[in-house]
């Protein structure tokens, strides 16, 4: 009996994306912001967007979330071309972004900041009120799921560390419907301990099948976690790469800042063999009589 063997299924790149950008474009006058960009994220992969500062990251991002509408190229969520008029549309999609100051209120409770503009209420017409009981138990369970636990949810963010504030942010996206997570810089001011925190969620993220956009320009930090990665530089396209295509040397050379650390590293040698000066400084004299005296 003889029989045919199919061909083995591609993995993510004949996935339908969650969300694309097809060559989008971005000008403010005459300067160009984005120019010809294309990335796309499909479920349960986390792809990084790395380029240095200038490089078109933000306004790449401000693109995918509705804050800016591109002026040439198109969006895509679930293989469909849609627009984003404004930042709501964007998250009717199911496309949140977590930006570096977080949106969150660091004088308010945990609680009142994951329900914020969501508040569970009780009661009905005039006499609604916050619910806080509900609110207390869910942003409670939603932070242990995520691995934070908090001593009290009606502790003031404020009191939180950076990489918890980070995961409160993005548990907060995800318990509201988001499939695609949009994080900008998210450990650009963090340590290494709350840099952990917030990787370890990233990770966790993709496993659960969400689609995750990381933005940095920190190499170490992208190379972990990235399934893919897409290089920005000046405003352009540089390359997606797969994370078995290229290395930490060849990442820092795409994002265009190889030449330039290499002759840094130049420079330095060359002071650091300069020869100390030997001349003692020279002394004040002591003899010196005032004037008018």
């Amino acid at each position: 009996m003889t029989g045919t063997m199919s061909a083995p299924k591609a993995e993510s790149r004949t996935r339908t994306p969650l969300l694309e950008a097809r060559n989008v474009s971005k000008y403010f006058g005459a300067v160009v912001a984005l120019e010809d960009v294309s990335l796309a994220v499909s479920a349960g992969e986390v792809v990084c967007l790395l380029g240095d500062n200038g490089a078109g990251k933000s306004t790449l991002i401000k693109i995918l979330s509705g804050v800016f509408e591109p002026d040439g190229g198109t969006l895509a969520v679930d293989g469909k071309t849609v627009r984003f008029g404004s930042p709501r549309d964007a998250l009717d999609a199911g496309v949140a972004t977590v930006y570096q100051d977080l949106a969150v209120m660091p004088l308010m409770s945990v609680s009142r900041n994951f329900f914020l503009g969501n508040e569970p209420t009780t009661g009905w017409g005039p006499f609604k009120q916050f619910d806080a009981v509900t609110a207390a138990a869910r942003s409670k369970e939603e932070m242990h799921r995520i691995g934070i636990d908090i001593r009290d949810t009606d502790q003031a963010v404020g009191t939180l560390s950076g990489g918890e504030r980070q995961t409160l942010a993005i548990a907060r996206a995800e318990h509201f419907g988001a499939r695609v997570l949009i994080l900008d810089e998210p450990t650009s001011a963090l340590g290494v301990k709350e840099s952990a925190i917030v990787l370890r969620h990233v990770i966790a993220a993709r496993n659960r099948g969400l689609g995750v956009i990381f933005i940095t320009h920190n190499i170490q930090h992208a190379l972990p976690i990235g399934d893919t990665f897409t290089i920005l530089s000046r405003s352009r396209h540089g390359g997606t790469f797969r994370r078995a295509e290229l290395d930490a040397n060849q990442l820092h050379r795409l994002m265009g800042g190889g030449e330039e650390f290499a002759e840094l590293e130049r420079e330095l040698a060359a002071l650091m063999e300069t020869p100390l000066a030997t001349e003692e400084a020279p002394t004040p004299p002591t003899d010196v009589t005032p004037t008018g005296s």
